[in-house]
């Protein structure tokens, strides 16, 4: 579920969406077309390493001007498919919509391609137009096409003179989109205990998870091995030379702020004014990116408790209490659909992205602890994807296969029981068994082979970067965006603190940030390092 932020079940909810952190709307993951299953795909192609920082794309070959000299043929955009989620909105009129051609395997250029649909809406002062800007808003696994038309109105300031930009990344809805399941067999999935403790739990659990990796074989075994991240990036170098810009101006959220990173160290010359806000850390490779995420939400947790009056020690034993009855019995709900207690945890999870959403925890808690699941059930649905109807989108699919694709690490049902479990559960007793064991149902049985332990984001020689760290963020903990700042190189990136508990500073309207933020990209003017914002 995270903002890959690790890899793992949050992936998903990191994902930025307008109007929460996460919980966008979800779709049938039968919709679409999925491209033909290959039996035994080829190894994904790995990424460049440190010595190719500076060598604009590493050492993969040229492009054919075929495909950077491809004019795109914009046209309105048509109402969303079930991939992007039923509750995308068609975009209006200002919206135009593209596909743009990008080779399948970036080492063999001149061999099969694939389609990556874009959406943009140009700048509204045209005659101050500074060129495109680029966004990711995370997951990985989110629509950017379906994404950005919600964010309109944060973005006003930089809309006056760029025209704003996104797209679906590589296995993410209309670009190819990864299917995996289908809805029946994720409602089985979710209902399955998440933190066993027999034998025959842990089995039903790590087969699960060995099925969902099966499906995505057969349904898109075609593109598993090309989904992951290095290869987003350079998608978004070949957006930028079609676009006509010289360099990319890019706005990396989240998940985003990795492909931001790799992008960097693939193509520093070709950085232009570049900010990275909630930021995953660099330096964690799979099982630390989990053992963060523990800490932050943890820490995030003690900060709700704190706010309510309550020891952050006395709070947690609440909520560790409330978990260890859900694990014997499941809590009835107005919807007729039990809340376990895998399902607990995540409606717990979803609230703690902002303050805002702090209230629903009270009111989930109050409700769960009186015998009725009914709140923290939908919060965990919202959380899910899951929408009213049964539909789920298949965000989760393709953070899935991305995160798989980017990470080395692959960890069994007994590492985690023999190395993992104690010390996450030390780190939290609310979320610690549960990331612990995700370590073992995320990428153990995956069919295709994980590109690196970290990812590489130096980028000497870019411009200046803006790395926005917040330190009550749950996803991604404040301590990342400083490593990321280091990862990058001196003299790149520019450190910007936000004093908040929110997943993302930038989106919450924060002046100061917008301060910092809105003159780099419309003036150039690069703010102090170590400027703080509360």
């Amino acid at each position: 579920m995270a903002s890959l932020v690790r890899a793992g079940a949050l992936a998903a909810a990191a994902l930025l969406t307008a109007g929460a952190a996460a919980g966008c709307g979800s779709g049938s993951p039968d919709a679409g077309s999925p491209p033909s299953a290959s039996s035994t795909p080829a190894s994904p192609p790995k990424g460049s390493s440190s010595k190719d920082a500076g060598s604009e794309g590493g050492a993969q070959p040229a492009l054919p001007a075929a495909l950077t000299g491809q004019q795109l043929d914009w046209k309105r955009c048509a109402a969303p498919r079930k991939a992007r989620g039923s509750g995308a909105q068609a975009p209006g009129s200002q919206w135009q919509c593209a596909t743009l051609t990008a080779p399948l395997d970036y080492s063999k250029p001149d061999g099969e391609t694939m389609g990556i649909a874009l959406i943009r809406s140009k700048a509204t002062d045209s005659d101050r137009r500074l060129g495109s800007l680029l966004f990711n808003f995370g997951g990985p696994g989110g629509s950017g096409v379906a994404g950005l038309p919600g964010f309109t109105t944060a973005f006003t300031a930089l809309h006056e003179r760029y025209d704003v930009v996104s797209f679906d990344p590589r296995g993410v809805a209309e670009s190819s989109a990864v299917v995996c399941q289908n809805d029946r067999q994720a409602d089985a999935s979710y209902l399955l205990d998440s933190t066993p403790d027999t034998p025959a739990e842990e089995k039903a659990y790590l087969d699960d998870s060995a099925a969902f990796g099966a499906g995505c074989l057969k349904r898109s075994g075609k593109v598993l091995p090309y989904v992951g991240t290095s290869s987003a990036a350079r998608d978004m170098d070949l957006i930028r030379q079609v676009l006509g810009d010289k360099k990319l101006n890019y706005f990396g959220f989240s998940y985003g702020t990795e492909l931001g990173g790799t992008y960097a160290h693939l193509f520093p010359k070709n950085v232009g004014r570049m900010a990275l806000d909630a930021v995953v850390d660099p330096s964690a490779d799979f099982v630390h990116h989990s053992r963060n995420q523990t800490l932050g939400f943890q820490r995030a947790l003690d900060n709700y408790f704190k706010s309510t009056g309550t020891t952050p020690e006395a709070g947690t034993a609440r909520v560790a209490r409330l978990l260890d009855r859900l694990d014997k019995k499941r809590l009835t709900t107005r919807s007729g659909r039990p809340l376990t207690q895998s399902l607990a945890v995540t409606g717990i999870l979803q609230t703690l992205y902002g303050e805002d959403s702090w209230p629903m925890l009270t009111k989930g808690l109050r409700e769960a602890e009186n015998g009725d699941g009914t709140t923290l059930l939908a919060l965990a649905e919202s959380y899910n994807n899951r929408d009213q109807e049964g539909h789920y989108s298949t965000d989760h699919h393709a953070q899935r296969a991305i995160s798989c694709a980017d990470a080395k690490g692959r960890v069994s049902g007994a590492e985690v029981r023999k190395t993992h479990l104690a010390d996450f559960k030390k780190v939290s007793p609310v979320f610690g068994p549960y990331l612990a064991w995700d370590l073992a149902g995320w990428c153990a049985s995956w069919p295709v082979d994980g590109e690196h332990e970290t990812p590489e984001v130096g980028a000497q020689g870019a411009d200046p970067i803006l790395v926005i760290g917040g330190t009550g963020d749950p996803a991604t903990p404040y301590e990342g965006s400083l490593r990321m700042v280091d990862e990058l190189g001196k003299g790149v990136g520019v450190q910007i603190t936000y004093q908040g508990e929110d997943h993302g500073a930038y989106l919450t309207g924060n002046s100061c940030i917008a301060r910092a933020v809105n003159p780099y990209f419309l003036d150039g003017k690069v703010p102090a390092d170590g400027t703080t914002c509360s």
